[in-house]
């Protein structure tokens, strides 16, 4: 791959990388608070209906995911970083070829070209 292709995809990672870590610092803050005593019902006048405490064990459950799942794609998008600096961005892992710019540009964390993909999936 040469260096301005290069250069373009170090810059879209680490875009991609501050905006992950921006919506993961939310994903856990949505998740602490949701879990606070507020939402408890702790701290309420009222009797806590046990479908409300579902509900929000739901959301809790579901802002936990989202947490998690951010956080492995800012592992993968560290990863490609790696990629980047030790020369290997690019290479199909598979194959040794150089993986097209277009899927690169539309999965920017893979190791692996369509083609190889492709025989991996069947």
């Amino acid at each position: 791959m040469n260096k301005k292709k290069l250069a373009h995809f170090e810059t879209e990672i680490r875009k991609k990388i501050k905006d992950q870590e921006d919506r993961l610092v939310r994903s856990r803050k949505g998740a602490k608070e949701d879990g606070s005593l507020e939402a408890s019902g702790e701290t309420s006048t009222y009797s806590f209906h046990m479908a409300d405490q579902g509900t929000d064990a739901r959301e809790r459950e579901k802002a936990f995911y989202f947490a998690s799942r951010d956080d492995k794609y800012l592992q993968q998008l560290y990863k490609a970083m790696e990629r980047i600096e030790d020369g290997t961005y690019g290479t199909c892992r598979v194959c040794n070829k150089e993986i097209p710019a277009e899927r690169l540009e539309a999965v920017p964390t893979t190791t692996i070209c369509y083609d190889c993909k492709q025989k991996e999936s069947k």
